[in-house]
């Protein structure tokens, strides 16, 4: 239970802090500093954490990634009335946007409001608009705005993350905070291990845009094995019979034509020795998460897809349950602690 309360906070603390796709540096210094007693860790060139862990040098060397960026909004520009322009970064979901609250980054933190019409002036067949037709209002004239925010600033949905009952945290940006608390409390558990292989954990960067941190910290590390922890979905209403996680249900292994099949297998066979419980989230095409360029790296990578269930995805009201943090992190640890230098 102690173990869970730790892990809950190292949650909300990641889930706190700014990181937009390519605009990182605030969720990578929570993570750096959560990483500090448990390995050697550093930011790169492209904002990405990678840590260090296990016997460098080593035969096998496994790399665990996860991404550490999450959605937002992009200052595009600001009109005569001091409303700014803007545009999406990553998958945001426009039906959500009409008058959400939002946390612009400019040069000092504001508060903004998503423009939307009122209803006594629509006639309920008004089309929803574009993201880049939207307007954030953060109550200034066009000087003052101006002077505070410039074209570039990153905007994000504004949350306060929040304990749930039964163990569940609603926050933004749990995809993919989660993962990364997964990896950082999987080196927790292996601080100490007499590890046989290297292992590398990437917190990557603008998985949300293009990938381009995990593509260049793979090539960068060349590994011969890779783990890629990220989030899937879990049952909810509306997603019945389409989707296989479940809050609670432990972690969802993946199961696609890009991933190895041989450590696909081998994970659910850690799953059943640990009696945890898990799913097997199959799907026919690319999984959308870092996968897509971790697995072409150099002469490629074999890999294997982990992810925890959540709720609401890419929203600002996003549920994870932390036991399955958990659960994760410990599916990850066993597994490292199983690799030998010659099998």
């Amino acid at each position: 239970m102690e173990d869970l309360q730790k892990l809950k906070k190292l949650l909300v603390d990641l889930c706190s802090a700014a990181g937009p796709s390519g605009a990182e540096e605030g969720a990578a210094d929570v993570a750096l500093a959560a990483l500090a007693p448990y390995a050697q860790a550093e930011v790169d060139a492209m904002g990405n954490v990678r840590a260090h862990l296990g016997r460098k040098g080593a035969a096998r060397h496994i790399l665990l990634d996860a991404h550490n960026d999450q959605i937002g909004l992009i200052v595009t520009g600001i009109d005569g009335d001091g409303f700014l322009n803007i545009a999406q970064v990553g998958g945001v979901d426009r039906r959500i946007l009409p008058g959400c609250p939002v946390t612009v980054l400019g040069r000092e933190r504001l508060t903004g409001i998503v423009c939307c019409v009122p209803p006594h002036l629509s006639d309920g067949g008004d089309k929803l608009q574009e993201i880049k037709d939207m307007h954030v209002d953060v109550g200034l004239p066009k000087e003052e705005a101006e002077r505070l925010v410039r074209p570039g600033d990153r905007i994000l949905l504004h949350y306060e993350p929040v304990e749930l009952l039964n163990g569940r945290v609603s926050s933004g940006a749990l995809d993919n905070r989660s993962g990364v608390a997964a990896l950082i409390r999987c080196a927790q558990l292996l601080h100490g291990e007499p590890l046989d292989c290297e292992v590398t954990l990437l917190l990557s960067s603008r998985e949300e845009v293009n990938a381009a941190g995990a593509q260049t910290g793979t090539f960068a590390e060349n590994p011969d094995e890779a783990i890629v922890v990220d989030v899937d979905f879990a049952v909810q209403p509306g997603l019945e019979g389409r989707v296989s996680g479940r809050l609670g249900g432990g972690p969802m292994i993946g199961c696609t034509p890009g991933v190895n099949r041989r450590m696909t297998s081998r994970l659910v066979a850690l799953a059943k020795k640990l009696d945890m419980p898990y799913s097997v989230e199959v799907a026919g095409s690319d999984s959308g998460t870092n996968c897509a360029v971790v697995i072409p790296s150099r002469a490629g990578v074999q890999t294997a897809l982990v992810s925890i269930p959540l709720r609401y995805m890419h929203t600002a009201i996003e549920v994870v349950d932390v036991a399955d943090v958990e659960k994760a992190a410990r599916l990850l640890a066993e597994y490292i602690k199983g690799v030998r230098e010659n099998g």
